[in-house]
């Protein structure tokens, strides 16, 4: 017999060479995969399921593999937002969806997948909304993709894939205080630009990411597509097993992937963490990156503590270590948004929530809502916002000509107590 042929790879060309039945794959290759998960919102999936009925197939490839999450409009802010999730409701149970969250046992999808387990190392996740990728942290490969493509991986399983290029960032150092994931993944936003990663695989390693929280990986990997990333993903270790044992996962319900030690990459990136300060995105783009002590004369009209970026437990536990016991500035509207009703129970239990009227802010049941401009939060012009969630495009969060600046739960929560763009004390 002949010498196998050896190729290194990187953990993304793994997770799609196994997917695909080969032993490995090629930068640029055009391959089609078998995929574990399929996704859709209450925005996104009526158009996956009109796309899905016109195959005239009487059936989905997988019922226990489709998950529909209606968050983005939940609860129903008007007729066309009811009609949708009346649409994606009767979908799910007329085609016996096993994964369908409805309202009061719903989350923010991308904080949901992860806590029901149906996100793991080694999967291949598809879904119609753009910050997919957040399961990266757990080592999956997850992308957004459109619901045409959605609609047809609905009925066979399956989707295509270029194989992309892989740029690698190492984050060495230790945190300075209050920075979180939120800092890091703005610094690189900022450093290469919104199209720097674009169609490529962001792989995130070092000494700091593995000293990284879970929390803090999620919203690394969700914000990879504003850097224009295909994927963003992390090696599973000990954190990460940990928090799917936390959720009832066994060891030998998922599969790991690691790059190879001579695996090649478009770029390596080394970031000296120890330089990361806490960090803003100001209008227009997440890449317009400034440290958050500079813009002490920016005043705001609302902070909004939420999303699939940073509602989790983690962020609303350094948002209430800053605002406990005191109260949010009279001149602006504070709203928390906890990602899932989970989360939520948490923070209750933990005094948070309490902690959070009492001060004079607006809790609300999990939604997506303001992020988008929605609901729960829309902006009217000349307003301005501190946000944790994830873009701040002109007209994003509500009005054209309003603004959003984009920070972590420690900016958002001391912002909230002086109606300026601060940073908290140490």
């Amino acid at each position: 017999m002949g010498t196998r042929y050896y190729k290194p790879q990187t953990i993304t060309q793994k997770i799609l060479s196994y997917h695909s039945g080969k032993e490995y794959v090629e930068e640029g290759e055009i391959v089609n995969a078998n995929v574990d998960l399929v996704l859709g919102n209450d925005i996104t999936m009526p158009l996956a399921i009109n796309e899905f009925k016109k195959t005239g197939i009487d059936k989905v490839f997988d019922e226990n593999k489709i998950a529909i999450v209606p968050d983005h409009f939940t609860p129903n802010k008007d007729i066309k937002s009811a009609e949708q999730s009346k649409q994606i409701r009767t979908f799910a149970r007329e085609y016996n969806i096993k994964n369908y969250f409805e309202i009061g046992c719903m989350g923010i999808e991308h904080a949901l997948i992860p806590e029901e387990g149906l996100a793991l190392p080694g999967n291949l996740i598809i879904g119609a909304d753009s910050h997919t990728c957040t399961y990266g942290a757990l080592g999956a490969l997850s992308t957004g993709m459109g619901s045409t493509d959605i609609g047809m991986a609905m009925a066979t399983g399956k989707t295509w894939f270029m194989v992309p290029k892989t740029i690698r960032f190492n984050f060495h150092g230790k945190l300075k205080p209050w920075v979180t994931g939120k800092d890091l993944i703005l610094y690189v936003i900022g450093k290469i630009g919104v199209d720097g990663a674009l169609y490529k695989s962001m792989e995130f390693a070092g000494d700091t990411i593995d000293e990284l929280s879970m929390d803090s990986r999620f919203t690394m990997a969700n914000m990879a597509i504003e850097a224009g990333a295909k994927f963003g993903i992390f090696n599973v270790d000990s954190k990460t097993k940990q928090f799917l044992k936390n959720i009832g996962v066994k060891e030998n319900d998922y599969k790991i992937f690691k790059s190879d030690e001579d695996a090649e990459y478009e770029k390596i990136y080394n970031i000296n963490t120890d330089e990361i300060d806490l960090l803003v995105a100001a209008p227009h783009l997440p890449s317009n990156v400034k440290k958050a002590q500079d813009l002490y004369n920016i005043k705001i009209d609302q902070v909004v503590i939420g999303s699939c970026t940073n509602g989790r437990f983690e962020d609303l536990k350094i948002a209430n270590d800053i605002i406990a016991g005191n109260k949010v500035n009279k001149n602006l509207r504070v709203i928390i948004i906890p990602a899932t009703q989970k989360i939520y129970l948490e923070a209750l239990k933990a005094g948070f929530i309490e902690n959070f009227i009492k001060a004079g802010c607006a809790v609300s049941t999990p939604t997506c809502g303001p992020c988008l401009g929605g609901h729960m939060g829309v902006l009217a012009e000349g307003e301005v916002a501190l946000s944790t969630t994830n873009r701040n495009f002109v007209g994003r969060m509500g009005h054209p000509k309003s603004e959003v600046y984009l920070a972590g739960p420690a900016v958002a929560a001391a912002s909230a107590l002086t109606g300026r763009i601060s940073i908290p004390e140490i």
